[in-house]
């Protein structure tokens, strides 16, 4: 990064930062959930009492956990990527794709979704929403609103991602 100019690797790094803390802090709602599952499965195995509730807590917390993550599985380059011509183009190649597909594909689609699961969240918060099929009856809107906050996470850290591959098709190099 020593060549792009300092306010290109300023937004970068704030963009890449926030992935970073949020991805850092999704990572602690794995304890809750295998703490739910371990509790589930003793109390139904050792005495016999399934919970009402573990299934339910389980589900909404790994689907949080799975969207909740993906902006910082993006800046650690963890999705799937087809490397067979990819990996043999040069950063410049690489850049001006990876920017097409940023500006074609991922935002028009996350912005889609964004709008889409925000009107989801909010007409489920404004139902005061639940699972209906649960004898716990859990509210599901803070689980629906997981959704837009993902979504905006991952647009954010798909514009960190646009400026990279720019740099990358106008300079010959990753920053």
């Amino acid at each position: 990064m020593k060549s792009a100019p300092k306010s290109l690797l300023t937004a970068i790094k704030v963009l890449d930062s926030i992935s970073i803390w949020s991805g850092r802090l999704v990572a602690w709602l794995i304890i809750p959930m295998v703490l739910g599952l371990v509790y589930e499965v003793v109390a139904r195995y050792v005495f016999n009492a399934p919970t009402e509730w573990a299934y339910d807590m389980t589900f909404m917390l790994y689907g949080s956990f799975f969207m909740l993550g993906a902006a910082f599985t993006l800046q650690r380059k963890g999705h799937i990527r087809t490397d067979i011509f990819y990996g043999a183009w040069s950063p410049r190649r690489q850049g001006m794709v990876d920017t097409v597909c940023y500006l074609l594909f991922f935002f028009p689609g996350l912005i889609a979704f964004l709008v889409l699961t925000w009107d989801f969240f909010a007409i489920s918060f404004a139902r005061g929403e639940r699972i209906v099929t649960s004898p716990w009856m859990p509210i599901v809107y803070p689980f629906k609103g997981v959704m837009p906050v993902a979504t905006a996470l991952l647009l954010l850290q798909g514009l960190s991602e646009l400026l990279k591959s720019l740099y990358a098709a106008v300079r010959g190099e990753w920053p």
